[in-house]
C-alpha cells in the first residue's frame, strides 16, 4: 500500500523527521489491512495556517470503507450513524441546521480540523494501531496550532481533554463536554450546543463563523 509524503504545511513538525520513517516502514509491512490510506487527509484539506477549530476523535473508523481520514466523517453520500448521527442531532437542535450526508469535508476546508488521536486502524481491529506512534504527531499539531494563534478546541469526551489539558488556555476556547457516542451523548453531549459556541466565538475573534452546513 503506498505510502503518502507529510502534508506540505505541516511537514515541519520535528514527528516528520524523527518518528515517521519508521512508523510507515511499520505500515508497509504490516501483514493486515488498515485504513485509510489518506491518513493525512484532515491535515491536507486543513492546512496548518488556516485552522480555525479543533475537533479530535479517536480511532479511524474500522469498517471497511468507512474511514475517510477526517475524525467522525462518513464517506460523501453515507448516511450517517452512532457518534455522527448525534453530532449532527444536536447540530440541528444547536442552529437548526439539518443534515443527512455524513461527508464533513466541507467543515475541514472552512478551517476546521477534524483530527483522530490515531491515524490509522486495522480494518476491524478498533485501536489496532494505537500506541504505533501516532500520538506524538497528535501532540505536536496540538501545541503548534494552540501557538499559532487564538483558536477554537472542540473536546468531546475524557481522551480528548486529557490530550488537550496542557495546553495554554489564554487567547482560546475550549468547549468540552460528554463523547457524541450513543454510550455517552445523553451524559451531557446532547444540549451543550457546541456549534453556536465556537460561531459565537469567532464572530468576537473578527471571524466568519462555520457553515455548519457545507
Amino acid at each position: 500500500m503506498p505510502i503518502p509524503p507529510p502534508p506540505a504545511s505541516w511537514r515541519d513538525l520535528p514527528f516528520f523527521h524523527d518518528d515517521w520513517p519508521a512508523l510507515s516502514a511499520r505500515l508497509q509491512a504490516a501483514q493486515d489491512p488498515w485504513q485509510p490510506q489518506a491518513m493525512f487527509r484532515a491535515l491536507e484539506l486543513t492546512p496548518r495556517d488556516q485552522v480555525r477549530v479543533v475537533v479530535l476523535g479517536q480511532d479511524p473508523y474500522h469498517t471497511p470503507g468507512r474511514a475517510t481520514g477526517l475524525a467522525f466523517s462518513f464517506p460523501p453520500g453515507a448516511a450517517p450513524k452512532h457518534s455522527l448521527h448525534n453530532i449532527l442531532t444536536e447540530l440541528e437542535a444547536d442552529l437548526g441546521v439539518a443534515r443527512r450526508d455524513g461527508c464533513l469535508d466541507g467543515w475541514a476546508r472552512q478551517g476546521v480540523l477534524l483530527l483522530n488521536t490515531v491515524l490509522t486502524v486495522p480494518l476491524g481491529a478498533a485501536h489496532g494501531h494505537k500506541g504505533w506512534g501516532w500520538e506524538r504527531l497528535v501532540a505536536q499539531v496540538l501545541q503548534a496550532v494552540a501557538a499559532d494563534g487564538p483558536r477554537a478546541f472542540l473536546l468531546w469526551g475524557g481522551p480528548a481533554q486529557k490530550l488537550c489539558a496542557t495546553l495554554p488556555r489564554e487567547r482560546h476556547l475550549f468547549v468540552q463536554s460528554a463523547h457524541p457516542s450513543p454510550l455517552s451523548a445523553y451524559r451531557g453531549f446532547f444540549g451543550s450546543k457546541p456549534f453556536s459556541q465556537v460561531n459565537d466565538w469567532l464572530c468576537t475573534q473578527g471571524q466568519p463563523p462555520i457553515d455548519w452546513r457545507a
